[in-house]
């Protein structure tokens, strides 16, 4: 489709959404993955994958399901730019697609075979790699279309059989997870700031209207004793010597293995959605990062403040 229907229908002196002129920073190789709830005159999810420079879009109205048994409609539209990857905010009322924008998940995905042949067959196989969203994917074509839907544009979106398919109300991604992966904000946090939120992860000197104040870092306060409880101390713990703090130490992650062990030597647990987080305390200052290192302080500051607290 490329990019000219998208501007037509556009206009970039009333609207934050980006133009498409640049393209956002991400690792060699990647291929962008994103889903954007938008609260427009209906309510619904847009997914997009990039794909020939572009991100090719789906409208879902229920959102996706991690259960394979839900096939949700997704409605073709408008290729949108490279940049869109990274908006969140609010569209001015009268504009298309007017309303509020939340970022609701995003990545990289690989497709299952040829990606150009697997779209333009309609039956488009693929692997997402994002907070919410992983595993297998499809997205195919109705054949012959829903009523009035001669252009082929209604596609069904199904989850594949795999390690992250659920059921029931595990399945219900949409509910359980309602926050943005970019801002960590509900929908009505976001309409409610009205600041045109537009993160492109790139300085170009310009800015979108009333933009928002960048957050101030976290500091929390030193350390304090609380009563009862004396500073915990590396002299009362054997075999220890002292050494700089570590920038970051990297945690132990997962195994893929075809089958879990067996043995009186193994206790197994259910895992629980949810973010493993490092807390790093030097002198009353927490900053806490996720197993990439990445610095996600802002995003839990409760806990860093917290954190700051221990007597340590």
């Amino acid at each position: 489709m490329g990019l000219r229907e998208y501007r037509r229908k556009r206009d970039f002196k009333k609207t934050p959404e980006p133009s498409g002129k640049a393209a956002p920073r991400r690792r060699k190789g990647e291929l962008l993955f994103v889903i954007q709830k938008h609260a427009a005159s209906r309510l619904h999810y847009d997914f997009r994958l990039e794909l020939d420079g572009v991100l090719k879009s789906w409208a879902v109205p229920k959102g996706p399901s991690l259960d394979p048994a839900d096939k949700r409609l997704a409605m073709h539209v408008e290729d949108h730019p490279l940049e869109y990857g990274t908006f969140e905010g609010i569209i001015p009322k009268g504009e298309y697609g007017g309303g509020t924008v939340l970022l609701w998940d995003g990545g990289s995905w690989a497709p299952v075979g040829d990606p150009h042949q697997g779209y333009r067959a309609g039956n488009l196989k693929f692997v997402l790699k994002g907070e919410k969203l992983r595993g297998g994917w499809a997205l195919v074509r109705i054949r012959g279309g829903r009523r009035g839907d001669e252009d082929g544009r209604s596609w069904l979106l199904i989850k594949e059989r795999d390690a992250e398919a659920r059921s029931g109300r595990a399945a219900d991604i949409v509910e359980l997870e309602p926050r943005s992966v970019a801002t960590r904000r509900t929908l009505e946090e976001i309409a409610a700031a009205a600041d045109r939120v537009w993160h492109s992860g790139r300085d170009d000197g310009k800015k979108a209207t009333t933009p928002r104040k960048p957050a101030a870092p976290i500091r929390p306060a030193p350390a304090r004793r609380s009563r009862g409880h004396a500073p915990v101390s590396v002299a009362d713990v054997s075999g220890v010597h002292r050494a700089a703090l570590p920038k970051f130490a990297p945690p132990q992650l997962a195994t893929l293995v075809s089958q879990a062990p067996t043995g009186e030597a193994w206790l197994h647990e259910l895992k629980y959605d949810g973010y493993r987080i490092l807390a790093r305390l030097d002198h009353g200052r927490a900053t806490l990062l996720s197993r990439n290192g990445r610095d996600w302080t802002d995003k839990f500051p409760t806990i860093a403040e917290a954190v700051g607290h221990i007597p340590a």
